[in-house]
Parts: structure tokens; C-alpha cells; sequence
């Protein structure tokens, strides 16, 4: 590498934190009692990616302005409480030996992670993985920087907040226009399909990195 690598910059769904976005519809349908199949599809065709969800990304409309948009794109007759249990039935658990490598990364190079999230994600995730995420030195997200990935506003504000040159951040992410956008802002990035990409990643770094660190 020519330039030495300073921080580690982690996504966190299907990085370090294993997520199933079917399990959300799933959920919201039997809560509904309504067929779950059909639901899938709707929420992928009318909500995942559109603009309120990249709003509610963004941090510009809340949960509550959210369940509603989702209440009547879908006409669920949920309230906000169960929209909330179902939209959080996407995490499943932390990825295969990601607490390892996170283990073996801490206290040698900075550690941080960015997520496209939401307050009632966050709120969930921060509680139900606080011990896995806490060798992280900061966790950034969406909602409170106003900018989500891939968008350049979010990685140049998360690169001067960390405080080092973009080229010295390594970036792990599973969208591959995410690790894109990392890349036209200067970041190195990995395109992550599992574990082992991460594994391998650290493995390169090692090798190039001095012997005292």
C-alpha cells in the first residue's frame, strides 16, 4: 500500500450485525393477519429506497411520519408499536466471527462504523449489540449526519470527523454502490459478501503494515 492505512471504517448490516430484511414484512403480515407474500413485494416495489425511506434515512422525517407513510402505501391498520416490532425483526444476530476480527483489530488501528439507519433501528441495535459494537471508537449514522451512503456528503463528513486523509480509511461495506461511493471520495473499500472477505482484507493489511503496530 503507499500510504499506511489509520482507521477501519465498518458498515454494520451483513458486515457486523446479520440482518434479513424479508423477516420485517414477514412479521408485519402476521401481526395483520394478512398473507406475507404479497406484503414482500409491495414493500419492496413502494417503500425500500424510495424517498421516504432515504428521508427517513436522512434523519428529515421521523419514525412516526414514517409508519404512517408505510401505513398508507401498504393500508396495514397497525399502530406504531407493532410497525416498530416488525421493522425491527430484520436483525438476526451478529455475522460469523466478526467479534474475533473486530477483537483482533482493536487497540492496533482506529475502529469505526457507519450505518444508513434510523432513530428505531438504532435505538434497537445500540442495546441488543452494545457489547459486540463497543470495541467500536464511534459508531456514525444517517439520521444524525443528515447524509447516507453513498451519497459523498456522508462519507467526506465521517472521514473529517475521524480526522484522517480518506486515502488512510479502509471501508467495509456489502453494497457494492456504497463501497463505489466510498471509493470516488478517496477511501480504500471492500466489497464485503461475508466473513471471510473481511478476513482476508485484514490478513493484506497486516502484511503491509510495520512490525511495531
Amino acid at each position: 500500500m503507499e500510504q499506511r492505512v489509520e482507521a477501519l471504517l465498518f458498515d454494520l448490516g451483513r458486515v457486523v450485525i446479520d440482518i434479513e430484511p424479508a423477516r420485517t414484512p414477514a412479521r408485519w403480515a402476521e401481526l395483520a393477519g394478512i398473507p406475507a407474500a404479497a406484503l414482500a413485494a409491495q414493500l419492496r416495489s413502494r417503500i425500500s429506497g424510495g424517498d421516504a425511506y432515504c428521508r427517513h434515512e436522512r434523519g428529515e422525517i421521523s419514525d412516526q411520519a414514517f409508519f404512517a407513510h408505510v401505513r398508507g402505501e401498504l393500508a396495514l391498520e397497525l399502530t406504531d408499536a407493532q410497525f416498530e416490532d416488525g421493522w425491527n425483526a430484520i436483525f438476526i444476530g451478529e455475522m460469523p466471527g466478526i467479534r474475533r476480527l473486530l477483537a483482533s483489530v482493536s487497540g492496533r488501528l482506529a475502529l469505526y462504523a457507519f450505518s444508513n439507519t434510523n432513530p428505531a433501528h438504532r435505538a434497537h441495535w445500540s442495546q441488543r449489540f452494545a457489547d459486540l459494537l463497543a470495541p467500536f471508537q464511534k459508531v456514525y449514522v444517517s439520521h444524525e449526519i443528515g447524509a447516507r451512503k453513498p451519497e459523498a456528503a456522508a462519507f467526506r463528513t465521517v472521514v473529517a470527523d475521524i480526522g484522517v486523509a480518506p486515502e488512510r480509511v479502509l471501508f467495509f461495506d456489502d453494497s457494492a454502490e456504497n463501497v463505489a461511493g466510498a471509493r470516488a471520495c478517496g477511501l480504500r473499500a471492500v466489497k464485503v459478501d461475508g466473513p471471510s472477505d473481511v478476513e482476508r482484507a485484514l490478513e493484506e493489511l497486516w502484511a503491509d503494515l510495520p512490525p511495531n503496530l
